[in-house]
């Protein structure tokens, strides 16, 4: 399964496209808490989580990411986001940065690797 956490219904829509046309189901969401809940319900499904910087509520992609990341480590997790500082946020081997705007070959290209080589286990 694919995880889009994106407030822009727009880019959230786009990514589900690009994302619709690999083997495994798309979950779309708007926000970092819909997308811990989906984690907890079908966490051992989702190969890849695609989730944009800054989202609605309590928590961010960022934090989001660090979680699923320590939760869930062997979900590809991949952030993005149109704002320049976010390209020189700290982030965990496990995540990987796109910024906005995006290629469609960016994503289908971790979207490949998270169905033929998922992230392995942390030890």
């Amino acid at each position: 399964m694919r995880l889009i956490v994106e407030d822009d219904p727009d880019v959230r829509g786009l990514a589900a496209v690009l994302l619709e046309e690999t083997p495994l189901d798309v979950v779309e969401v708007e926000s970092a808490e819909a997308a811990l809940d989906c984690l907890q319900e079908r966490g051992g499904e989702v190969a890849m989580m695609f989730a944009d910087v800054r989202l609605p509520g309590e928590m961010d992609g960022v934090q989001l990411a660090k979680a699923a990341c320590k939760l869930w480590p062997t979900i590809r997790i991949m952030l993005t986001s149109g704002d320049p500082a976010a390209a020189s946020i700290d982030l965990p081997e496990c995540i990987t940065f796109t910024p906005k705007p995006w290629r469609g070959l960016d994503v289908l290209v971790q979207a490949e690797k998270a169905i033929h080589n998922p992230q392995p286990p942390v030890t």
